[in-house]
């Protein structure tokens, strides 16, 4: 209920920490990626650069703070993790509370222990034949078919390679299976603008994998269009590349394309269907995975966005961060075309890179910006308590026809 004009008390969204490593930020690093754990009490973010350079040689940091421990230091990591090349994208096991596996620069994956603060580093590619030759821009933790509580971790790089990594004995992360997505393989459901000459590979961006189906994932692209694919998938890629273990070409459906680079795509928790996609075009398209035409699209910035993500709980939820400094809460019950919270996350407007909700303490979302600095926000009830009829509008949403 709203009185005399005030806006409602439950909408506010609060700054619960502001986190930061000194000597990265005096450095000039950017918060890339952060990541809860699977208890949701520690958060861990990787310190790269994400503006145009060379940073394979760049001293980088891993960092995580407990916010649950007593006498909690922002500017006092629990775990800090030196590493040779900028860090580019981070994520935690989902059952090891303390494994947390991280691309780099280099195009190397590796896995850290951060309980081991003298000797944190489990697993690394190396430098062979099979390490990515671009930067690594995604890490996701994936359950082997066979046996759900063993895990491996897929990456994702501009040179067109999507790997699967398995960590073995004396430290080693060794290549079981391998993708990758060549132009001339592209489904040629939808036009796209001709690459440049000589381009063969597709340049991956962004990952994000089904909550429903566990072979089907979409990926974002350098080309602005999202690729639905499978893990399945059995045909061989037209490919040079080296690489140990058999390519495959992985793409089903090309969906129609952003007006540039997609950096972030996220599949809905709640309809098997829904996919969102944001990049330097500054819009959200919310697609659908049967038809290549977005069923919607949002111009929310004009500059970059860099990250958009569901909400683990409110099926109508999601938050994206943008080049602006904002990080912006949709609450599509509420309107489909406007944020319904704005959060200036850095004073100066420079960009925020990162975002992810904690699946545990579902009211903290976390933000990383340009600043070396990461935020952790409590949400209202509002947008952590689902609505009478929000699985059904997310249906009938699903249901609509790209117009």
């Amino acid at each position: 209920m709203q009185m005399g004009g005030y806006p409602e008390p439950d909408c506010q969204v609060t700054c619960l920490h502001t986190l930061g490593y000194p000597p990265a930020q005096g450095q000039g690093l950017h918060v890339t990626s952060v990541s809860w754990n699977t208890t949701g009490s520690v958060v861990a973010c990787a310190y790269g650069r994400l503006d145009d350079g060379d940073w394979s040689t760049l001293k980088s940091f891993v960092c995580a703070w407990n916010l649950d421990r007593r006498g909690l230091s922002p500017r006092q990591p629990s775990a800090v993790v030196e590493v040779p090349s900028a860090v580019m994208c981070l994520a935690f096991h989902p059952t090891q509370p303390s494994h947390v596996a991280g691309g780099l620069y280099s195009g190397e994956v590796l896995v850290w222990d951060l309980s081991r603060p003298e000797d944190p580093l489990l697993w690394c590619t190396g430098l062979t034949d099979d390490t990515h030759t671009d930067p690594v821009y995604q890490v996701v933790w994936l359950p082997e078919p066979r046996h759900s509580h063993h895990f491996r971790v897929l990456s994702v790089a501009t040179d067109g390679k999507v790997l699967l990594w398995q960590g073995v004995g004396a430290g080693q992360l060794q290549l079981t299976e391998g993708f990758a997505l060549v132009v001339q393989q592209l489904p040629r459901n939808t036009k796209l603008k001709k690459p440049p000459r000589g381009e063969t590979e597709v340049g991956t961006t962004a990952v994000a994998f089904s909550s429903f189906d566990p072979s089907l994932f979409v990926l974002g692209t350098e080309g602005g269009f999202p690729l639905k694919c499978s893990l399945a998938a059995e045909e061989a890629a037209l490919t040079r590349m080296p690489s140990s273990v058999p390519l495959r070409a992985p793409a089903q459906f090309t969906f129609s394309p952003h007006g540039g680079p997609v950096y972030s795509v996220s599949c809905s928790p709640f309809h098997r269907n829904l996919f969102l996609s944001a990049g330097t075009d500054g819009h959200v398209h919310l697609y659908s995975m049967l038809q290549a035409q977005p069923l919607t699209s949002l111009r929310l910035s004009p500059k970059y966005l860099f990250a958009v993500r569901w909400s683990p709980v409110r099926p109508l939820v999601f938050a994206a961060a943008s080049g602006e400094g904002d990080v912006q809460l949709f609450d599509l019950q509420k309107s489909s075309q406007k944020p319904t919270v704005s959060i200036k996350q850095t004073q100066d407007g420079s960009p925020v890179y990162c975002l992810e909700f904690n699946r545990q303490q579902t009211q903290l979302l976390a933000a990383g910006d340009a600043q070396g600095t990461v935020k952790v926000w409590q949400l209202s009830s509002e947008f952590t308590e689902q609505g009478p009829r929000e699985t059904e509008d997310l249906e009938q949403l699903a249901e609509e026809v790209a117009t």
